[in-house]
């Protein structure tokens, strides 16, 4: 209705699935909302004698969810929520597209879940191969006396230099045209290898093991781990590729 707007919202309000919605929004939103005068509203909604306007709703149950405002620039407002709810009452062909839209959400969702699944699957594997073998060029290096004594200012680096040899700032300063962190350019068994460590260094902490004890430990857990994955058999880790394109 064009010309009565004001009509159309009105005779939504008429109806108890409208009052019921509502109430359990505001129930959920609003720690101050009147339920008993709700309670009322929804016992009167469906009658034919029942009316109820926006303004007296918010009023008698001291509402959040629509807003009413009077004057020349005033109107009737509601949160998107409400709003998808009236929309849906007044078109049916968009509460149609509401339910194909929302299909669609879950159908990505759900491919979206089943490659997380197959990632942990793959990367599970991996782990469990894991096993003590050569390690890389960087870490055959022993740290030095410095590196172990060192008192790092974060966990973050401490990782990092047992892992990379170096902490995010000493890497930053030799790459200085890249625009990604080390961990951003870190191979993928470089950030499984890391997640590995950060689990174990959290047990380590937990453990009291002074920060220094704790190097030697993490570097140690890198140089049996990092290699390892390296020489897996190729299947494992392009099955892992193929899993990231897909």
């Amino acid at each position: 209705n064009k010309e009565e707007p004001k009509d159309v919202v009105k005779n939504w309000l008429r109806v108890k699935n409208t009052i019921e919605f509502l109430g359990l929004w505001e129930s959920i939103n609003n720690p101050n909302f009147k339920g008993v005068k709700f309670d009322s509203f929804k016992n009167e909604a469906g009658s034919n004698a029942f009316t109820l306007s926006p303004k007296r709703w918010v009023e008698s149950t001291n509402a959040i969810g629509i807003v009413s405002k009077s004057g020349k620039y005033g109107g009737t407002y509601a949160h998107k929520d409400i709003a998808f709810k009236f929309a849906a009452w007044i078109s049916a062909e968009f509460e149609l597209y509401i339910i194909k839209d929302y299909q669609r959400l879950k159908s990505d969702e759900n491919s979206r879940l089943s490659l997380n699944w197959n990632l942990n699957r793959e990367i599970s594997k991996i782990n469990y191969k894991i096993h003590t073998d050569a390690i890389k060029e960087y870490l055959l290096k022993d740290l030095t006396p410095e590196q172990l004594m060192y008192k790092y200012a974060n966990e973050a680096d401490l990782l990092n230099v047992a892992l990379f040899n170096k902490t995010a700032k000493q890497w930053r300063d030799a790459n200085p045209k890249s625009k990604g962190n080390i961990r951003d350019e870190a191979s993928i068994n470089e950030l499984l290898v890391l997640a590995n460590m950060e689990s174990y260094n959290a047990v380590l902490i937990s453990k009291g093991l002074p920060q220094a004890d704790r190097m030697v430990e993490l570097r140690n857990l890198a140089r049996t781990q990092i290699l390892s994955l390296e020489n897996l058999n190729n299947s494992g880790i392009k099955s892992l590729d193929s899993v990231l394109k897909n």
